[in-house]
């Protein structure tokens, strides 16, 4: 299935149906009063998160939404039925934005979520809501209101806790491969990865976090360089990003250090909040590094890039490193975790009094 992370569309609820004017008309009933029933609402257009969905494929060619109507009222006190809803399904981590203005209008952030993000209209009313002592023969009714009708426009920011970037060919497909159960699709030539790939990391019962393996990125990428540029926004839900440096590339022409300084420039371009969040760095392919030179090549390596950060030294094709790395990272995120938790509020009268209270 090919991957779409943006798509627009157009939707509209139903317009309720318009009120009747009626009168009773039964044999022996001298003096029949009204009895035009009103019209039906409209459909509304709901969204869901669909936590089985992960592309916004299926809006890309079905730009069109449009709910039903309501009935129109009449006559025996009949009222209209409502018109039939709508539900589109979305993958978790869609924002739905107003198309013309780019205000956003919804996130769906929590799975089954349901919002409405187009009412119908309420139905008119029949010339029964209008009968009194002094008007027992009323003729008025209104029409159905119309139902909203909205542009939008729809992007999917995946959901995931650790982000992976890098230069193309750094081995971030390796290595979501070995700590999960992702099968993204591996080769020796750049830019196998044509789109976010997304793995979970089981690191004990009920212990787990999120993966998202996106396309390399190369230098000018936030012009629009690559393909990388295109997949950034997943990041920027993430807790952690890790740097994936090859530091066993073919070329031996190529500077690692170069590159790395290249890919956190490019972060800086796109977004400051993304180039503020924590970023770990994970220095991949040390098998391919002599054994007597791996710790002189990393060391040179840090100081040159001048990184103040964790650093890890892991191989994702033999495994080795990666058991550490991936419960340093559950800690991590699991902290943030607890740390964006709302505080709970505690009666004071259930406090426990000090020790060292009377």
């Amino acid at each position: 299935m090919k991957f779409v992370d943006e798509a627009f569309i157009d939707i509209a609820a139903g317009d309720g149906g318009n009120g009747c004017v009626s009168f009773r008309h039964e044999k022996y009933k001298e003096f029949g009063g009204p009895n035009g029933g009103d019209g039906g609402r409209g459909g509304h257009v709901f969204a869901v998160a669909d936590p089985n969905l992960n592309t916004l494929v299926d809006f890309r060619y079905s730009r069109r939404h449009d709910a039903k109507r309501g009935q129109h009222g009449m006559g025996s006190d009949m009222f209209g039925a409502a018109g039939d809803d709508i539900t589109l399904k979305m993958p978790v981590g869609t924002i739905i934005s107003d198309a013309e203005t780019g205000e956003v209008l919804y996130e769906l952030l929590v799975p089954g979520e349901v919002i409405t993000i187009a009412k119908g209209g309420d139905g008119g009313f029949g010339n029964m809501r209008f009968k009194s002592a002094i008007n027992r023969a009323p003729r008025q009714k209104t029409p159905g209101w119309p139902g909203e009708s909205k542009s939008l426009k729809l992007e999917l920011k995946v959901l995931a806790d650790v982000g992976l970037l890098g230069m193309p060919n750094a081995g971030k497909s390796t290595f979501i491969s070995a700590i999960s159960n992702a099968r993204p699709r591996i080769a020796d030539y750049p830019f196998t990865t044509l789109h976010p790939n997304l793995g979970v990391v089981r690191v004990g019962p009920e212990q787990s976090f999120v993966v998202a393996d996106l396309p390399g990125l190369i230098e000018g990428a936030a012009e629009g360089a690559g393909l990388g540029h295109l997949f950034l926004r997943h990041l920027q839900r993430t807790r952690l990003l890790l740097h994936v440096v090859d530091m066993a590339p073919f070329d031996d022409t190529v500077d690692p250090v170069a590159q790395a300084k290249a890919i956190v420039g490019e972060l800086k371009k796109y977004d400051a909040g993304l180039f503020d969040k924590p970023r770990w760095l994970v220095l991949n392919k040390l098998d391919m590094v002599p054994g007597d030179e791996r710790a002189a090549r990393v060391k040179d390596f840090v100081k040159r890039l001048r990184f103040k950060g964790p650093v890890f030294e892991i191989s994702a094709l033999t495994r080795e490193g990666c058991e550490s790395l991936v419960h340093a990272i559950y800690k991590h995120v699991k902290a943030q975790q607890v740390a964006e938790q709302p505080p709970v509020d505690v009666d004071p009268r259930f406090i426990e009094p000090l020790a060292n209270e009377d």
